[in-house]
Order: C-alpha cells, then sequence, then structure tokens
C-alpha cells in the first residue's frame, strides 16, 4: 500500500509518499511544497494544490493522511491552515483517495511513544522506521511522513479489528445455520 502524507502549512507545506507491506517501511519520496510570504494567499493555495496534485499523479497513492488542525493563538493563522487543509483534501478528493485525519498529538504518540514529543524526537523515529541514512529535512517533510507513518499503523489496526469482526460475525451465522439444522 502507498501512503501520501501531508503536513499541512500556508508558507510550508510538508508531503511524503511512503509504502509498507504491512511490516516494513519504505520511503518513496518526500518534500515541501514553500510559498512566499509576501505571496498573495489565494496564489499560494494554488502554488499548494498544483503541487500535490502532481505528486499524487507521479506516485498514484492508495490513500491520503493529512495532519488535523490544530487551534492557534492566532485566529487568522488557524483559518489559513485550515483552507491550506481545505485545498489538500480537494485535491486528494478529485483523485478519488480516501482520506484519513490525524491529531498533531496521535501521530506524535504513534510515532514517537507520547503526545508531547519534541520535532527532533519525531524526525529521529521517522529515520529510524524509515532506516533512513539520515534524518529527513527539512523538518515539514518529515512530519508529513509521520503522519503517513501514524495512517499505516492505525489503518492496518482497523483492519484487523475488521477481520476479526467478519470473522465473529460468519462463526455466529455458521452457528445459526447448525440450530436451524438440527430442529
Amino acid at each position: 500500500m502507498r501512503v501520501l502524507g501531508i503536513d499541512p502549512g500556508s508558507e510550508t507545506t510538508g508531503w511524503g509518499v511512503i509504502e509498507s507491506d504491512g511490516r516494513h517501511y519504505r520511503l518513496v519520496e518526500c518534500g515541501t511544497i514553500r510559498s512566499p510570504a509576501g505571496q498573495r494567499f489565494p496564489a499560494r493555495l494554488l502554488k499548494i494544490a498544483d503541487a500535490l496534485a502532481d505528486v499524487i499523479a507521479r506516485h498514484s497513492p492508495e490513500a491520503c493522511a493529512i495532519e488535523d488542525g490544530f487551534l492557534a493563538t492566532n485566529v487568522k493563522v488557524t483559518l489559513k491552515l485550515g483552507q491550506v487543509r481545505g485545498v489538500a483534501m480537494l485535491v486528494a478528493e478529485r483523485a478519488a483517495i480516501g482520506i484519513h485525519e490525524y491529531s498533531p498529538r496521535l501521530v506524535k504518540q504513534t510515532v514517537v511513544g507520547h503526545g508531547n514529543a519534541e520535532k527532533f524526537q519525531v524526525q529521529q523515529m521517522v529515520k529510524t522506521l524509515l532506516a533512513l541514512d539520515s534524518i529527513p529535512e527539512p523538518h515539514d517533510a518529515a512530519d508529513a511522513l509521520a503522519v503517513a507513518i501514524c495512517h499505516f499503523h492505525h489503518a492496518s489496526y482497523a483492519q484487523r479489528i475488521l477481520a476479526a469482526q467478519a470473522g465473529a460475525a460468519s462463526k455466529l451465522g455458521s452457528v445459526q445455520n447448525r440450530r436451524r439444522v438440527a430442529r
């Protein structure tokens, strides 16, 4: 399975594509989309949309994992972050890719082991989990890779639960059929 992770930002949006066979992760590519602070905000959104569409076209991910928003102290920053997230979700939806959202705290907890991890700790664990020679730079790309890793972890857990539920339903159905035959 191939997943696109996105760490949205109005000036720097990180992205990373990872593959996994269910046991091991492999980095496909990662990077950032940078927009000059002086550029009009709608132009920045268009640049982010075009760049993410290009990443999706090049790598054909099966899922998109995006970091959920957080409430910044500055309301304008929070609103802009929400707009960037909306553009990223629109691009993924247009490409018919499943979209999954994860809070920053859950991403850190999943990748590092605790929700208050520092950026450097996230970078170190991403390096370790992807068996990289060096820490992914800049931190926005590492954060996007962490979001993708978080998705693999939680998606495989959800699949195991669904499989267990399907198995239990199947067993229940066969027990009920045996009872009908025995009557």
